[in-house]
């Protein structure tokens, strides 16, 4: 029989602080943990105004869930919350086993995950830069003072050692993925001689967004029910009708409170959202949480700089709700461009809509193109004539 520890057990920990949404927070805490190939024996819930800054959540509730590690045998707790060096350090060591925060267990996730170089490279540079921070007086025996021969310098101690090897180490991530942006760089410039429509699919995580790549593309894209499926960007070239096509990627998911260590390591493939002419905007409309989910993506995408981009707004999973839509499938805005569109990722019901919405887009742009080049001519020739 196996035990609780050869099976990845865990322990989770949420707590409401008066913000709202405590339900709708610890199933996603769940869903990670599944997403990370983890079980579940337990959950501890409370209530407090404030977090404890010693314990986070308090010497009481620091108890209640020293005994269920003690009865369930476990060797892992995860706070649905950002604990300080401090707090995971007391927690430690109250509770005789590994703890841990959201933020790492999104890390892990994606460390699992990535699958390319670059997102690899990615990863490593996100879970250094989020390890520096728990180096900042985090851990006693790291102060100590160890002079010695070969990496550490005479009188450094561990703890600057430490430090020291990170900043190394993320130096060297960041000059590499630099060189891979610069190579991105020159593809791109290859593909906007082209005029090609750029289009860049955007969403909370889960919402199916590589479903609907795959669909769209004929690719084989890993697509999965679960957290995160996604890592690594995906560019294929799309077909829409004679004489129209486009350049059309897929993206990684975001989540509500994505680390920022996260955002920072992935702003270059998130480039390929930056430099999109067009974002469809993948919403699980089968979700209660689905408005709070497209203003966290929003938000998301204010941070990295692509607010200003147009948004078609993408309402997949019609076939796991009874959401009413219209005869035509799709929503218009004055202008007559279409803006919403209710479809079926899974099945194909609508994804004719999304090819129509991108087909006007080029057949605009075109039109713009062409009233453009006219306008320098005209003003060439007035130029000449004078």
């Amino acid at each position: 029989m196996r035990t609780s520890k050869e099976v990845n057990a865990v322990i989770l920990v949420n707590f409401d602080f008066g913000h709202g949404n405590a339900d709708d927070r610890l199933q996603e805490l769940q869903q990670l943990a599944i997403s990370a190939k983890l079980l579940v024996l337990a959950i501890i819930e409370g209530k407090r105004s404030r977090p404890d800054p010693t314990t986070y959540i308090g010497n009481g509730k620091v108890d209640e869930l020293a005994h269920a590690v003690t009865q369930n045998k476990v060797s892992l707790v995860i706070f649905n919350h950002d604990l300080s060096p401090a707090q995971q350090r007391n927690l430690s060591l109250r509770l005789n086993c590994s703890v841990i925060d959201r933020t790492s267990l999104i890390l892990d996730i994606f460390a699992q995950r990535a699958r390319s170089y670059e997102g690899k490279l990615q990863v490593e540079l996100a879970q250094l830069e989020h390890l520096a921070t728990r180096l900042v007086r985090g851990w006693t025996h790291l102060e100590r003072q160890k002079g010695g021969i070969g990496l550490r310098g005479p009188g450094e101690t561990q703890l600057e050692t430490d430090r020291r090897l990170i900043r190394n180490r993320v130096k060297l991530l960041k000059a590499k993925l630099l060189n891979l942006q610069c190579q991105r760089n020159i593809q791109r410039r290859s593909r906007q001689r082209t005029n090609l429509l750029s289009v860049s699919i955007v969403g909370y995580t889960n919402a199916g967004k590589s479903t609907l790549f795959n669909k769209l593309t004929r690719a084989q894209s890993y697509a999965a029910d679960q957290l995160f499926a996604t890592l690594d960007t995906t560019t294929r070239k799309l077909f829409l009708e004679p004489g129209k096509s486009a350049v059309i990627s897929d993206t990684v998911g975001f989540i509500r409170d994505l680390p920022h260590t996260l955002v920072a390591a992935f702003c270059a493939t998130l480039e390929e959202t930056i430099q999109a002419d067009i974002l469809l905007h993948v919403i699980d409309a089968s979700s209660p949480n689905r408005e709070e989910q497209i203003e966290e993506v929003n938000k998301t995408l204010k941070e990295i700089g692509a607010d200003s981009i147009p948004q078609i707004l993408i309402m997949n999973k019609i076939d796991l709700t009874d959401m009413l839509y219209s005869e035509e499938g799709c929503v218009r805005d004055e202008y007559g461009k279409i803006t919403r569109i209710r479809l079926s990722a899974k099945t194909g019901e609508g994804i004719e809509f999304v090819k129509r919405a991108l087909s006007e887009l080029i057949s605009e742009n075109s039109k713009m193109s062409y009233e453009r080049s006219i306008d320098i001519q005209r003003k060439v020739g007035n130029s000449t004539a004078v």
